[in-house]
């Protein structure tokens, strides 16, 4: 029985089916991600999008679309929809009747007294899409035809019709493979059937369009190769299995491939067995090299900001903990310039020293995680020194200041009319949380298991020292009864937004006891959602509660008012912390409301970000990794506490 539900009676609904994505992925780094109806609304859709190291490791598009058509005592059935303008044609979303999300997309059809259904599959080890046809009820047999939508291109462009295309079928066991153009591998379009029959027919459709791209104002319209169709008799209790890859497949054990991997497919029971199989998703093992996807289908993969923000939640709290150093050492081998030269998320090296923290506490021996990344953590303090990095330096009083004109240097990093919408130069609040926090860990532990011969530490207590003195008169803005997000030449900014919650959540925090209580007063009665953590406080004159419109709308929405989920995961550690048991059902009451959005969006999947105003609608990646990471994370303070009564 699949664990999510739809309202059958809206799938013939385009407003309601088109909303609701699905998503398929590997850990070679390919991905298949299209509607309920498989209509794509964007241009990151399509059946097979696949990593190609030859084009610098991006991804691209190799099959767009598959239509089906049932032939049946001579009439056709086109099972396809595609837009083009404010025209959907064909319209075979009106014979669907059920859509099942586990252990596999799965949809059914009726055609008068026909029941036919396909099951979408990705090879968890290959290249490779796999389709199954089944023929439940109806005639002893129907002739089934799939005509492809060929794209051989990058997935975050679009492509048209050209002369260069390479049109030309390769027949190959049970069906054909294509190379549009030089330097991509073929895609061999194959069924399990060496009787298979392919007629080519070749055709450009022209005008496809993606109405996602077309509602948030950008190019929305290309041009697929169609070359032709694949048809075999398909017999009532029967099944066929398509198969799209870059290698060419053997047909007989396409049946077998399929089953094999349906029945490997992990029972889906709960809410934390949903989160578990979103977050192995998002860990790519890409030439057996361990990384984080920021989100599909467009967010990259190994980002330094996303990657820390996640690794935590997706490997120690979701029973992977062999993988935490793994992640960790690629993104610190890939990311040397960042974490020690420059970077325009100024806040972003400060993290690691916090997440090794949190391996500690989680189990990890503290000496020998001292001895293989105390190096790592000294020279990221260090780069932090008066005059080793542009965008951001220390001051006489220790705290950090950070300022390019023009340039966002912190994760609020959404850019309109040609400057960034949140610019925040000068002293961040949870930049210098970090900063503290990352001076008085390095110390600890280099007085414990150091060997750095004592200098680190001669060098370096004074400026933390500073830095707890210093930050309290610099953020405290008694008026508003919480931190200051930053500090200029102007003073205070009176923003309420919710990095100062990071001041908080460290392990070292430089706030007293005594100003907790208000902090998380105002932070409740401004930021707190359902959906997560409010940017912007809705007083806020600036504040944008919806997440819709142009570029320009969304992106003064972005980081002005929308929820983001990552950051329940500091808010929940710290109200625990402060007020424990008390707190335990407002924890359950506030990651259940992601549980209920699970059927829209991205269909059993975690959102980036949602609306700030009810009711709170998802957007952004449908399937992101700080925010699968940070219910993970709510998931593990929830029942550590239950089970040990703190934090």
């Amino acid at each position: 029985m699949s664990f999510l539900k739809f309202n059958k009676a809206e799938l013939v609904n385009l407003s309601y089916s088109l909303k609701r994505e699905i998503l398929l992925a590997n850990k070679s780094g390919a991905c298949c991600n299209t509607t309920t109806v498989t209509c794509n609304t964007r241009r990151y859709h399509g059946l097979l999008s696949v990593t190609l190291d030859r084009f610098g490791g991006d991804k691209y598009l190799l099959l767009s679309a598959l239509d089906e058509t049932l032939v049946l005592s001579g009439k056709r059935f086109n099972l396809g929809i595609h837009c083009y303008g404010d025209i959907y044609d064909p319209r075979g979303h009106k014979y669907i009747i059920d859509f099942e999300a586990d252990p596999a997309p799965k949809i059914t059809y009726k055609v008068g007294d026909l029941v036919f259904t396909k099951t979408l599959l990705l090879n968890p080890g290959r290249d490779q899409v796999l389709i199954r046809y089944s023929l439940v009820e109806g005639p002893s047999s129907v002739k089934l035809q799939l005509k492809p939508f060929l794209a051989f291109r990058n997935v975050h462009d679009l492509t048209h019709r050209n002369d260069a295309a390479q049109t030309a079928a390769r027949l190959v066991p049970g069906g054909v493979s294509f190379k549009l153009y030089p330097g991509f591998p073929d895609l061999y379009l194959q069924l399990n059937t060496r009787s298979a029959e392919f007629e080519a027919s070749p055709v450009w459709y022209e005008g496809v369009t993606y109405s996602d791209e077309y509602r948030r104002g950008f190019d929305c319209r290309e041009d697929l190769f169609v070359p032709g169709s694949l048809s075999l008799t398909l017999k009532k209790g029967e099944d066929a299995v398509f198969s799209a890859s870059i290698a060419e497949a053997n047909p007989a054990q396409l049946k077998r491939s399929f089953n094999a991997i349906y029945a490997e497919a992990p029972e889906i029971t709960s809410f934390h067995d949903q989160l578990v199989r979103c977050a192995n998703l998002l860990i790519v093992n890409h030439n057996n090299r361990k990384k984080i996807n920021a989100g599909f289908s467009w967010l990259k993969t190994g980002l330094l900001r996303e990657t820390l923000l996640a690794l935590p939640g997706l490997t120690l709290c979701a029973g992977r903990p062999e993988d935490f150093e793994e992640i960790l050492d690629n993104l610190v081998a890939d990311e040397q310039e960042r974490l020690f030269r420059r970077t325009t998320q100024v806040e972003s090296p400060l993290y690691l020293p916090l997440i090794l923290q949190k391996y500690i506490k989680f189990g990890a021996d503290a000496r020998k995680v001292w001895k293989k990344y105390g190096v790592i953590v000294r020279g990221i303090i260090e780069s932090y020194a008066p005059g080793e990095r542009q965008e951001v330096s220390m001051q006489p009083g220790g705290l950090l200041w950070a300022q390019m004109d023009g340039v966002a240097l912190s994760w609020m990093n959404a850019y309109a009319y040609g400057g960034p919408v949140t610019e925040r130069a000068g002293y961040q609040v949870e930049t210098n949380a970090f900063w503290y926090n990352a001076l008085c860990f390095a110390i600890d532990m280099e007085k414990r298991f150091g060997t750095a011969g004592g200098s680190f530490v001669t060098r370096w207590t004074p400026v933390r020292d500073s830095v707890k003195e210093n930050f309290v008169p610099t953020f405290w803005n008694p008026e508003t009864g919480c931190l200051a997000d930053y500090v200029d030449g102007n003073g205070r900014n009176p923003d309420i937004r919710p990095n100062q919650i990071y001041a908080l959540a460290v392990d070292y925090s430089p706030v007293p006891d005594e100003l907790v209580p208000s902090i998380l007063r105002v932070f409740d009665r401004e930021l707190v959602t359902r959906r997560g953590i409010r940017t912007l406080s809705p007083r806020d004159v600036k504040y944008r509660g919806v997440y819709e419109g142009t570029q320009i709308d969304r992106d003064l929405a972005y980081q002005q008012g929308s929820c983001w989920t990552f950051l329940l995961a500091p808010y929940v550690e710290v109200c625990m912390k402060v007020k424990g048991e008390a707190f335990l059902s407002k924890a359950e009451w506030l990651i259940k409301g992601f549980f209920e959005d699970l059927g829209k969006h991205g269909v059993g999947a975690f959102s980036e970000l949602y609306d700030g105003d009810p009711p709170h609608e998802p957007h952004g990646a449908i399937s992101s990794a700080t925010s699968t990471a940070a219910l993970l994370s709510v998931e593990y303070f929830i029942d550590r506490f239950k089970k040990e009564g703190s934090l």
